[in-house]
């Protein structure tokens, strides 16, 4: 690197410092943006509106005997929360293979909803899946008939594929 760069690099990475250091000296905890606060608050609505009524289909369709499970990654700080129904339905002859609908922080939209279906395996069969997009409503504007809604559509689909 030549001087006039190095010496440049010298600058920017010294005013950068004097940016990033906390004013009053002492440990002060960064101040969370908008697109922070958003995402925790997202996540927020999907642990208390969305995640109660998958576990609701969760108990149903296991007592129905199926196979169903719940992932909740509202608290993770490295990725955008979500919380998602995995189904695979009891077949006969065929090995049912788990679908999942996925409720997640869309930083553009509020909550994205997808959903993933995976039809049974044959062994002249090969395995396929469908996977789109079934609605994008505003953080604020999630309810829980709306959860429901989109969870009975995706069980029909499902149990149809299957």
């Amino acid at each position: 690197m030549t001087d006039k760069n190095t010496e440049r690099l010298h600058a920017l990475l010294k005013a950068y410092a004097g940016r990033a250091a906390p004013a009053g000296g002492g440990d002060t905890k960064p101040v969370p943006d908008d697109g922070e606060r958003r995402r925790r608050a997202c996540g927020e609505r999907l642990q208390k509106i969305v995640r109660p009524v998958l576990m609701g289909f969760l108990t149903e369709l296991e007592n129905a005997g199926h196979d169903a499970s719940v992932q909740d990654h509202t608290d993770s700080a490295d990725a955008h929360p979500s919380v998602a129904l995995a189904f695979a339905p009891r077949a006969s002859g065929a090995r049912a293979l788990a679908s999942v609908l996925t409720f997640r922080y869309d930083p553009r939209r509020g909550i994205a909803v997808q959903r993933e279906i995976k039809v049974p395996t044959k062994q002249e069969r090969v395995v396929t899946a469908s996977t789109d997009r079934i609605g994008t409503i505003g953080m604020e504007a999630v309810t829980t008939e709306w959860v429901e809604t989109k969870t009975l559509s995706f069980v029909e689909a499902v149990l149809k594929a299957n």
